[in-house]
């Protein structure tokens, strides 16, 4: 406790890391860093490629810390304007000019070329293996056995027994792998990258009468920012002037455009479509919906999922193993069994190379880095590898009900006239209810905007709220009630019977009935509804066909009306009238009976049922955040549409692993048992590992494919 509050009084610096393509690599790092003068802490965030350092450091220090894999060290904000073709950096021009004179060794080699063909593979060796050689040599003398060690060992061993051309294979091989897996972790990390560069670095800001484009980091909470049509919004903020639609793709996934008017929030990193738009900025560069969206990915790249957690620990058991054994084949036949001492450590050697566990290490972290990256893109945020696991395992799903399943707002369903005309009713319900600040009220405005009824030249005076039945107001000469039927009983007595079949009727429908008339006569009857979701229905048949045996709602509305809700949805298992400590009863029971369940709400109510479930997902993130910060899962559109496809990414997230774990061990095995009879060839040793690696990350990669 005392370290971490000696931390937090230290200057806290982060930075991004170029070139970080191995989770031993990016540990040794973190261990150089830690170890520098000025340094009292460091942490690398493998999957984020990024470096938080606790004290000072210069730049030029951290690079030569990561001097061994020649990383590159850069700005956290700092944007990247031009990105360097992948054949256009100088170390892939030097793996060609290393492949073509290899090809010229090999032809002057097969026309018995002699010293032509050495000199050719001695200049492949030095050329292409010249960054290998510095780094392998550093930490042999500093007996530090990683891939880089045991590469050089092994390419020097090969030219010392005059296996000239086995030794540049190597080299050639070694370093097109190291280049393809940079290529091919940067692709992985391209969907963080990308989110970072949506918000533009400049903001039109108006201060007083006079306009001008400043940093974003300069401008200040307040501030009115001018955003013209087919512009970025640089930040959070209010509309205080003007419309326009804006498409919000790079916050929710959803590509449809979102009007925006008076009163709207916007958010940093979407795009302006036609309109002008005067925005008062709600919120610093760093504390936008899509600076937290971003900083939640990277922690949740950080942490490490189960299937990891073993991985690492039982690499740690492997690697001392495969020393063993390549140690036994070294010694153990020649001083035995009668083998020749150069032919059996150069096996050992062999099982060295291939022995490297490095594919396996790497084969959960890539794939939990392209998908929580995906899923980003497709407004998603998943917090963290664990959550991504859980999803795939998903067996049952609890839905709040309002909010959720439904759409949050009430609207009016039926309108029953006993006296008088409809339009007549209609504005003077809309004409009272306009002053009310309650969901059916305004649900009565919107009907009557909808229908074209005219109301707000309908004077009202005296308008009284009558506490739990409703409201009272003055229109014309005469007092008007609208509220609950319960309110005219008391007024007009008992209600007719055709009254009271109607109301209850509604009420089993899973409305709710609003009556409108005086204190002696009841006018009509307006009954409104939290209607379903058009998509509620077929997210939840989408969810049984991936697997999810149970789907509940778990609500506090009253029994008539979740019922009416749950089976328009297709629930099978609606419970109704539950109270906080009931819904977190329910989600314990649902995890009893069926495993892994989800509970998906709104994020701000029914905590302790999130809570209680082992993933917790919330609807509507965008602006919210209170959802940002308490679920596991963030549906940033507020669209159910997503859940299908959040769960068939974990699925599909979890098989990948799988995959990679098989791909990564099956080869080794492979080659391990190729080694005994010494058909393993050192170059093929460096082609199976590599290749192991390299093959782990391009499967991870088709996380990338994955769609809604």
């Amino acid at each position: 406790m005392a370290n971490e509050q000696a931390l937090e009084q230290l200057e806290t610096k982060t930075y991004r890391v170029q070139g970080l393509t191995c989770t031993n690599c990016a540990a040794k790092f973190e261990q150089n860093v830690k170890a520098l003068p000025g340094v009292k802490e460091a942490k690398v965030n493998f999957g984020a490629a990024k470096l938080t350092v606790w004290g000072e450091a210069t730049i030029e220090e951290l690079e030569q810390a990561g001097a061994f894999e020649r990383l590159k060290i850069r700005e956290e904000r700092e944007r990247i304007t031009r990105r360097e073709p992948f054949w256009k950096k100088k170390e892939n021009w030097n793996i060609l000019a290393s492949a073509v004179l290899l090809l010229i060794g090999i032809a002057a080699d097969t026309a018995d070329g002699g010293i032509l063909a050495v000199a050719m593979y001695l200049a492949v060796i030095v050329i292409g293996g010249y960054s290998l050689f510095s780094t392998g040599l550093r930490n042999l003398a500093r007996l530090q056995f990683d891939m880089n060690t045991l590469m050089t060992i092994a390419i020097l061993g090969a030219a010392a027994i005059g296996e000239w051309q086995e030794g540049a294979v190597v080299v050639i091989l070694f370093a097109i792998s190291e280049a393809l897996e940079r290529y091919s972790m940067d692709q992985a990390r391209r969907s963080i990258a990308s989110l970072m560069e949506m918000a533009p670095a400049e903001a039109i800001i108006r201060r007083g009468a006079e306009e001008m484009t400043v940093p974003v980091e300069d401008v200040r909470v307040g501030d009115v920012m001018i955003v013209r049509p087919g512009g970025k919004i640089a930040l959070d903020g209010v509309v205080v002037n003007g419309a326009s639609t804006v498409n919000e793709a790079a916050i929710t996934g959803e590509s449809m455009p979102s009007e925006k008017t008076v009163g709207d929030s916007v958010f940093a990193g979407t795009l302006n479509g036609e309109g002008f738009l005067e925005v008062k900025v709600t919120k610093r560069t760093d504390e936008t919906t899509l600076a937290k969206m971003i900083d939640l990915i990277e922690e949740a790249q950080a942490e490490r999922a189960p299937s990891q957690a073993f991985i690492d620990r039982f690499a740690r058991y492997y690697t001392p193993f495969i020393i063993i054994f390549a140690l036994f084949i070294a010694i153990v036949p020649p001083l035995w069994m009668g083998g020749a001492w150069l032919d059996w450590v150069y096996r050992g050697l062999a099982v060295l190379v291939i022995g490297c566990p490095c594919a396996l290490v790497i084969s959960t972290p890539v794939a939990i880095v392209t998908a929580i990256g995906n899923a980003a893109r497709r407004g998603v945020l998943i917090k963290g590898g664990v959550y991504l696991e859980q999803i795939g395992r998903l067996r049952a799903v609890a839905f709040d009900k309002t909010g959720t399943l439904t759409k949050g707002k009430p609207a009016v369903t039926d309108i029953i006239v006993y006296e008088g005309k409809r339009e007549r009713l209609l504005a003077v319900a809309a004409a009272i209810e306009k002053r009310s600040q309650h969901p059916l009220a305004s649900a009565v405005v919107r009907q009557a905007k909808e229908e074209g009824v005219s109301f707000l030249d309908v004077p009202v005076d005296e308008f009284q709220s009558l506490t739990g039945q409703g409201v009272k107001a003055v229109v014309g000469n005469e007092t008007y009630y609208i509220g609950s039927p319960s309110l005219f009983v008391d007024m007009l007595g008992r209600l007719p019977d055709e009254v009271e079949q109607r109301i209850a009727a509604f009420r089993q429908e899973g409305k709710t009935v609003m009556a409108i008339g005086t204190a002696s006569r009841l006018l009509g009857l307006i009954a409104a509804a939290d209607q379903l979701r058009s998509s509620a229905s077929d997210t939840i048949k989408a969810m049984q066909r991936l697997g999810v045996k149970e789907v509940a709602m778990v609500t506090g509305d009253h029994e008539q009306t979740a019922q009416a809700i749950g089976h328009q949805a297709g629930v099978s298992d609606i419970r109704a009238g539950l109270l906080p400590e009931q819904k977190l009863a329910a989600i314990r029971e649902l995890k009893q009976r069926y495993g892994m369940t989800a509970m998906v709400g709104d994020g701000v109510n029914d905590a302790p049922a999130l809570a209680a479930a082992d993933v917790g997902v919330a609807m509507g993130g965008a602006g919210t955040d209170t959802a940002l910060e308490t679920a596991d899962v963030v549906l940033m559109a507020d669209d159910l549409r997503q859940l299908p496809y959040t769960i068939r990414l974990g699925s599909r997230t979890l098989a990948i692993i799988k995959q990679n774990i098989a791909f990564a061990l099956g080869l080794k095995v492979l080659a391990l048992i190729a080694a005994v009879p010494g058909w393993l060839t050192l170059w093929l040793a460096v082609f199976a590992d590599m290749g192991a690696t390299l093959l782990v990350t391009l499967n991870s990669m088709r996380l990338l494919r994955v769609k809604e």
